[in-house]
């Protein structure tokens, strides 16, 4: 592993230990570099600001890895997906809390648009390319999964429960409409 890999790790690892003890918005580059040994410049080398460095957890935990051809349907994406941040729950909830500009949520809802597009061909083949249903879609998944993470369900889910009951949802709505039409 290279040395700016090395030490982009190390700042993630302080970066998800501090998080998962205080609000993002208590945590500082300085914190942050004091937790990992690092100094502010390195810091500044390798991320734009605290904001920066989050976005890049989830790009190198689940985007980077991402081949969409080794996947036959969205269900099978979505299931990976959700097995990573159920994984990394701890993170992810409070990752998911930040507010403002540049917070996760707003690059989640870049990340997710691809994903979604990819997931709708099983659904809606013929409106892939709709952006109503891109976006409806997008924004109903981010939401789920906040719900989710955050333990705001009833019963709490393992990453294969949550995905079994949005499926259950996607088929009933699906069947109902269709019925309708």
């Amino acid at each position: 592993m290279s040395d700016s890999n090395i030490t982009k790790n190390a700042l993630a690892a302080s970066m998800k230990k501090l998080m998962a003890r205080r609000p993002f918005e208590k945590i500082s580059v300085s914190d942050i570099c004091n937790d990992c040994g690092i100094n502010r410049k390195s810091f500044y080398y390798h991320f734009r600001d605290k904001y920066d460095l989050v976005n890049w957890i989830f790009d190198v935990g689940f985007i980077s890895g991402l081949d969409l051809g080794s996947y036959s349907t969205g269900w099978e994406l979505l299931a990976d997906m959700c097995e990573y941040f159920y994984r990394e729950r701890t993170f992810y909830k409070a990752a998911l809390k930040i507010e403002g500009q540049n917070s996760f949520r707003d690059y989640l809802i870049e990340t997710l648009t691809p994903i979604t597009v990819f997931f709708m061909q099983d659904l809606l083949p013929h409106n892939e390319d709709d952006s109503f249903y891109i976006t409806f879609m997008t924004d109903s998944l981010l939401n789920a999964l906040v719900r989710w993470l955050s333990g705001g369900y009833e019963h709490e889910m393992n990453a294969a429960q949550f995905l079994d009951k949005m499926r259950s949802v996607v088929i009933a709505v699906g069947e109902n409409v269709s019925r309708r039409t």
